[in-house]
């Protein structure tokens, strides 16, 4: 996996230097300072629009978490045993089969609203990566029309 992004990376990058080349030399005529500022303003198009395209991925994986949120997988056996081995061995109160039962059916749903309350907080924090950079996006949009006018 992290071949493949280093490759992805460098992927990127390669695209970019060709990008900036085959700019410079379309608008060769126009002078240094017009393509360095359509070189910035299509850099920071670029990293914006990269910004809000991940943020909407991680919106639509926080919200696949939500409606279904993965399950808890330690069966009433291994939940029996771990607390049998946690008890204190000073203490002689023994819990019966029925709290045992309930204490987990009440752990497996806090597990669930632990898991659906992370969810919800990774949405927020998504929203971020749309709701700051989408401004600016629009912003040098309107300023690469423009310069193509």
């Amino acid at each position: 996996m992290l071949h493949l992004f280093g490759f992805l990376v460098f992927f990127i990058l390669i695209f970019i230097v060709v990008f900036i080349i085959a700019f410079a030399l379309k608008n060769k005529e126009k002078g240094g300072e017009d393509v360095v500022r359509h070189l910035y303003t299509y850099l920071v198009l670029f990293a914006t629009l990269m910004m809000v395209i991940g943020g909407g991925v991680s919106i639509f994986m926080a919200t696949a978490d939500l409606v279904s949120p993965s399950g808890y997988y330690q069966s009433f056996t291994e939940y029996k045993q771990m607390n049998i081995h946690e008890k204190i061995e000073g203490s002689k109160k023994e819990i019966s089969e029925e709290e045992l039962r309930t204490n987990y059916e009440l752990y497996l749903k806090e597990e669930k609203a632990r898991q659906k309350n992370q969810a919800i907080n990774q949405i927020i924090k998504s929203l971020g990566f749309i709701v700051i950079p989408l401004p600016v996006f629009l912003y040098f949009n309107k300023l690469r029309r423009q310069y193509v006018e």
